[in-house]
């Protein structure tokens, strides 16, 4: 599949901004005062719309995704959407209170950690339910969306909050989900779109003449589908960008916390690996976009 910018950014970018506001729902401790509330709060929210922002970016007419929100019966895009406004309204209403009161109202904030792990889940889904793409319909990919949410909102929190300094915990989360990342990967690399009764016979539907083979091709240059549906890397890149990704994820954000517990360094370390945990991210959703093979290039000679 063509990794696009726009929905790279996105994953990624809204990941973190709702796994911040899922912790902050949750009641993550939170000190300095309003101030250090709304800077908190507005980092959660900001990402997560400059995630969805961003996403509109891929559609052929933006000014058209209002009339997503209208298939949320057949669509997880369309869930996703709702499920996003919807957490997103709630959210803003518990930060004014939280600000104006001094007090976080718990069972809103409930609410609002529901709406944000159901948007995550909703996102992943986007993906996990395309039986033509083998690579991406599992379980692992809901539990890897959510678990790297969690991870990059818990960094993001922790680099503000007044929590104690549980570093441990952290280092737990973001081991968790890379452990998921790894599983996925490892049944990734097994998937083959022979796993869905698919073939270039199939596909061409001239399977009853014999074994087929790709003559010429169908198109004399690029068309959509060839630009969105059909991408190859070789292997050697995307081992490269495994490993940056596994790096600047996982190795750098896990050492920066074990130093900082070890230290008692400030909170504002964690930003850090926050940071390096998010450009991480960028590689691995790159790959995870790049490396996924979709039933439709069986018809252009892929086997």
């Amino acid at each position: 599949m063509h990794p696009a910018v726009s929905v790279i950014f996105f994953t990624v970018a809204s990941g973190a901004g709702f796994g911040l506001i899922f912790l902050i729902g949750l009641g993550f401790p939170v000190g300095g005062g309003s101030g250090q509330a709304f800077l908190i709060s507005l980092i959660g929210g900001g990402l997560a719309v400059a995630g969805l922002l961003s996403s509109t970016f891929h559609l052929g007419h933006p000014e058209r995704a209002w009339r997503a929100f209208s298939q949320w019966r057949s669509s997880w895009l369309s869930r996703e959407g709702i499920a996003a406004v919807a957490t997103l309204m709630l959210f803003g209403v518990y930060v004014l209170y939280w600000m104006l009161i001094g007090v976080r109202l718990t069972v809103l904030g409930g609410a609002i950690a529901l709406g944000a792990a159901l948007t995550v889940f909703t996102t992943s889904m986007i993906y996990a339910q395309l039986k033509t793409v083998p690579q991406w319909q599992t379980l692992l990919t809901p539990l890897v969306y959510l678990g790297f949410a969690l991870g990059s909102g818990w960094l993001l929190a922790a680099s503000f909050g007044d929590h104690g300094a549980p570093e441990l915990w952290g280092i737990v989360m973001i081991a968790l989900a890379w452990a998921a990342k790894w599983m996925w990967w490892a049944r990734a690399g097994r998937a083959r779109l022979g796993d869905l009764g698919s073939s270039p016979e199939t596909a061409t539907g001239l399977g009853f003449i014999g074994k087929v083979r790709l003559l010429e091709k169908p198109h004399s240059g690029d068309n959509y589908l060839t630009r969105e549906m059909v991408h190859r890397i070789g292997r050697k890149h995307a081992r490269t960008l495994r490993r940056l990704s596994l790096a600047l994820g996982c190795g750098v954000p896990i050492t920066i916390l074990a130093i900082a517990g070890a230290t008692g360094a400030p909170p504002m370390v964690n930003l850090l690996a926050a940071l390096s945990m998010m450009a991480g991210l960028l590689a691995e959703r790159w790959l995870f976009f790049a490396e996924a093979e979709h039933a439709v290039s069986l018809y252009y000679g892929h086997r």
